[in-house]
């Protein structure tokens, strides 16, 4: 991914971290088209992702839905929160390419970045069939999202390209754990989950390494422009993941399930436990600042 500047971090270091991620890609690594159950058609009696994570969890709706009703949302959510992902990880491939324009090949993390870009095509190939699999259209986020992502690949660098992918990263990550070990949840979708926190712990772990040896010797104002555009683009990327489009999808009443939602305490409170973890390492890089708290907590992720 984005290569270190010169005296940022020393240079052994960070050959030794791809290496050996390098390694580890090459030991654990999978091809959706063979690990994952496409041809089995979809067992409607499953859920697309653990019932605790719907956005209508824990609301009078809930209650009021048939289990058809339930299962078919979490279908709809698993998808759109797939859909998601694909937009990201298109986000992040191009950042990475752009970065790692005309650098040293011979670089092990020149090398790291070519597999990493090789897996999220992968995952965003794998994103895809599932989403149709399970009988979802092509959600997308608003158009003002998606020209906001536009113009952060085009420009978004250094600390703060990685900690916004680590963002994104890790709360996808916290929600598939728990989905893959779930019984209720389709099998299929559990094999997608499972290859993707696998191979996606090879990413956090070198977007984390990377926020901060490019955080060294940095000055207050850059963290604090640094923490704000993290924080920004963060809000966007969570808020973007279920898409309004799938209560009616669902067969549901959009405006009062978009209503309800809005108000559902449990979501916002398994998001704001789900990013403990995360808020703690952007605390200690310095990246946790007054106004960068005020956008994760309008996205309920503190």
């Amino acid at each position: 991914m984005v290569a270190v500047e010169s005296g940022v971090a020393p240079q052994q270091d960070r050959d030794d971290v791809a290496r050996r991620l390098l390694d580890s890609s090459e030991t654990l690594s999978y091809d959706p088209t063979e690990e994952v159950d496409w041809d089995t058609p979809l067992d409607t009696s499953y859920h697309g992702a653990s019932p605790e994570w719907s956005t209508l969890y824990g609301t009078s709706y809930w209650d009021e839905m048939s289990p058809e009703q339930q299962r078919e949302l979490t279908r709809q959510e698993a998808a759109s929160v797939a859909s998601t992902g694909i937009w990201f990880e298109m986000i992040l491939q191009q950042m990475v390419l752009r970065d790692f324009y005309a650098k040293d090949p011979t670089d092990p993390s020149f090398q790291w970045a070519l597999t990493e870009i090789a897996d999220e095509c992968r995952h965003s190939i794998m994103f895809a069939r599932g989403a149709a699999k399970l009988g979802a259209p092509a959600y997308r986020p608003n158009r003002v999202v998606v020209e906001l992502g536009r113009l952060f690949k085009s420009v978004a660098f250094g600390e703060s390209a990685y900690a916004a992918i680590l963002v994104a990263e890790e709360v996808l990550d916290v929600m598939q754990r728990d989905w893959m070990r779930d019984e209720r949840v389709a099998p299929f979708v559990r094999t997608i989950n499972n290859i993707h926190v696998v191979e996606e712990s090879r990413h956090m772990k070198f977007a984390r390494e990377e926020t901060k040896a490019r955080l060294q010797g940095s000055g207050k104002l850059r963290r604090q422009v640094d923490a704000l555009v993290v924080a920004i683009a963060s809000y966007f990327i969570v808020t973007s993941m279920v898409n309004k489009k799938v209560y009616a999808n669902a067969g549901l009443d959009s405006e009062r399930a978009v209503r309800e939602a809005k108000a559902n305490e449990h979501h916002k409170s398994m998001m704001r436990s789900s990013c403990a973890g995360l808020m703690e390492f952007l605390n200690s890089a310095g990246l946790l600042t007054r106004s960068a708290m005020w956008f994760y907590k309008r996205a309920n992720l503190i």
